[in-house]
C-alpha cells in the first residue's frame, strides 16, 4: 500500500467568555493568589456556563482550524474528538460532525485524560499515513468544571475549560517526525474521574450498580513525580525515531498542568525558557485541551512559524503519557 506524509495545516481554539481569577477563587474556598501562582502558576481559568456544552466549545474551535487549513466541511474525512468530558457519554464527536456540516466524515471519541490530544493525534496520523483518509479534524476539548469539587483546594485551583482543534492533510512530505506513547495502569488510582455505583435491587435475587461519577480526585506529589521523570524521558525518544536532537527544537510545547513541570522538563532537557510555550496563567490545565489551544494561540500570534520544529508532550491520567515530534505547517 502507498504510503502518505501528514501536515498539520490549520488550528483553531475556544474558551468559555467566564473566566474566574485566583482572587475570585479564594472567596469560593480558602486560598489565595499567592498560594496558588506560586505553586502552579495559574492566575485564572475560564469555566464553562451553565447552558454550554462541550460540543458547543468544540464547534467553535473546529470551524476556526478549517478555516485556516483552507477547506470545506465536507471536505473532512474523520474526526476525533480527545475528551474525558463528553455530553454524552455514547460519544460527543458525530454531534460536533453535525454541527459543522461534516457530511462525509466519520467521528469517534477518543479518551486518554490529558494525553488525549497526543494520542489523537498520533492515531489520525496512521488513517492518513496508510492513504485511508486525506483529511482528519482532531479536537481536544474538556470541560472539567463540571467534574471539580470546588471544596477542595488541592484539585479545584488547577483545571479550566476550553477546546483546542487542528486540520491534518495528506503531503507528500511527512511533518509528524516521531512520535512515542506509553501506558501505566499500575498508577492508575494516582488521578481518577472514577465511576462511584449504589446497589440498586431490581428484585430480591438481583441487584445491579446504578450511580454516577464522583469530583477528580489526585495526588499532586505523585504525578509531579511521575511528570519530571516520564515526560523528557519520552520526549528524548520521540526525538530518537525523528533522528532530531533537542537543540534542533524549536518549540517545547507541554500538556499545561503546571509551570513547575514545564520548567522541569525544560531544565532537564536543557532546551532555554524562551522556547517554552505556556499559557497556564491564563487558562489552567485544560486537560486534552491544553496543547492544542496553546498551539493555536502561538501560531495566531505569528510566533511559530511553518517549519518549526515542536516537540509535544501529553501526559496525565491512566497515567498516560506520550510524546510527538512535528513540523507546523505543509
Amino acid at each position: 500500500m502507498q504510503q502518505f506524509g501528514i501536515a498539520i495545516t490549520g488550528s483553531g481554539s475556544a474558551t468559555p467568555p467566564l473566566a474566574l481569577d485566583n482572587h475570585g477563587l479564594s472567596q469560593v474556598v480558602e486560598t489565595s493568589d499567592e498560594w496558588i501562582s506560586s505553586r502552579t502558576g495559574i492566575r485564572q481559568r475560564c469555566l464553562a456556563a451553565p447552558h454550554q456544552s462541550l460540543a458547543q466549545l468544540a464547534t467553535e474551535a473546529a470551524q476556526a482550524a478549517i478555516a485556516m487549513a483552507g477547506i470545506a466541511p465536507t471536505d473532512l474525512d474523520l474526526i476525533i474528538l480527545a475528551t474525558s468530558t463528553p455530553d454524552d457519554l455514547f460519544g460527543t464527536a458525530s454531534l460536533i460532525q453535525a454541527h459543522i456540516g461534516a457530511s462525509r466524515a466519520v467521528a469517534f471519541d477518543l479518551t486518554a485524560a490529558c494525553s488525549g490530544f497526543i494520542f489523537g493525534l498520533v492515531t489520525a496520523a496512521q488513517f492518513v499515513r496508510t492513504g485511508v483518509y486525506q483529511n482528519v479534524l482532531l479536537i481536544g476539548a474538556d470541560i472539567l468544571s463540571r467534574w471539580v469539587d470546588w471544596s477542595d483546594r488541592r484539585t479545584c485551583v488547577l483545571f479550566g475549560d476550553g477546546a483546542g482543534a487542528v486540520v491534518l492533510q495528506a503531503n507528500d512530505r511527512d511533518r509528524l517526525l516521531g512520535f512515542e506513547l506509553r501506558s501505566d495502569g499500575t498508577q492508575n488510582n494516582c488521578l481518577n474521574l472514577a465511576y462511584q455505583p449504589q446497589p440498586y435491587a431490581l428484585t430480591p435475587e438481583v441487584a445491579i450498580a446504578q450511580g454516577s461519577y464522583q469530583p477528580i480526585t489526585m495526588n499532586g506529589q505523585e504525578v509531579y513525580r511521575f511528570a519530571v521523570k516520564q515526560v523528557p524521558e519520552i520526549i528524548e525518544k520521540a526525538l530518537f525515531r525523528a533522528n532530531l536532537t533537542t537543540e534542533q527544537v524549536d518549540w517545547l510545547l507541554l500538556h499545561q498542568a503546571n509551570q513547575r513541570i514545564l520548567d522541569a522538563v525544560a531544565q532537564r532537557l536543557k532546551i532555554p525558557a524562551e522556547k517554552v510555550i505556556s499559557n497556564l496563567a491564563k487558562y489552567g490545565n485544560t486537560s486534552a485541551a491544553s496543547i492544542p489551544l496553546a498551539l493555536d494561540a502561538e501560531v495566531r500570534q505569528q510566533r511559530v512559524k511553518p517549519g518549526d520544529i515542536i516537540a509535544a508532550a501529553g501526559f496525565g491520567a491512566g497515567l498516560t503519557w506520550g510524546a510527538t515530534i512535528f513540523a507546523w505547517g505543509r
